[in-house]
């Protein structure tokens, strides 16, 4: 079994803002998937699915995102899952919007929310897919950014990049990480 974990802040005052982005490509998945709902677990919510026949589970940590490593460790831990079998879904500023990009570890690159899944699960060793939201306009705060409600017309251009997200998420779950990073980096 394969874990995916998108990254948010819970409630509807987050909906359509940057920060959730990884709840959106998980959204798209549980959709392709069939999925027949969530459920309440492990802090966070949770679709047991298959994609491209393979077992999945869906996490939508709901710890807030900054404490989203302990929803992760439980649910990794509840089902004996490798740590390279977790992929993260999040947002970066750093990365232009309109960009993904997959890496199979490092830093956590000054997303909070993934350092804290990087240092509770105990290792950098762990995939992940980054979503481009940015640059930081000159004059914004990052935190106001990245929380921010997307405009229509911003919403409109990152739609075929969440869905690009999920193609890349899904050529992880069935291929790997090196076949979906050379196919969408």
């Amino acid at each position: 079994m394969k874990l995916l974990v998108g990254l948010g802040n819970p409630g509807s005052a987050y909906d359509s803002t940057r920060h959730n982005v990884g709840f959106d490509v998980l959204e798209r998945l549980a959709r392709r998937a069939g999925s027949p709902g969530r459920r309440a677990r492990f802090q966070g919510e949770v679709a047991q699915v298959s994609l491209r026949g393979c077992p999945v589970l869906l996490v939508w940590p709901l710890t807030w995102m900054n404490l989203s490593g302990s929803c992760v460790v439980a649910a990794r831990d509840f089902y004996k899952i490798d740590s390279s079998d977790v992929l993260v879904i999040c947002d970066d500023f750093n990365l232009r919007s309109g960009t993904i990009r997959m890496r199979p570890g490092g830093s956590a690159g000054g997303q909070n929310g993934l350092a804290d899944v990087l240092r509770r699960l105990g290792t950098s060793d762990v995939p992940r897919l980054r979503i481009g939201i940015g640059p930081v306009p000159p004059g914004w705060k990052s935190a106001d950014y990245v929380l921010g409600k997307l405009s229509r017309d911003e919403r409109e251009a990152l739609e075929p990049v969440l869905e690009r997200a999920a193609d890349a998420a899904e050529e992880w779950v069935s291929v790997g990480i090196q076949s979906a990073m050379n196919r969408y980096n």
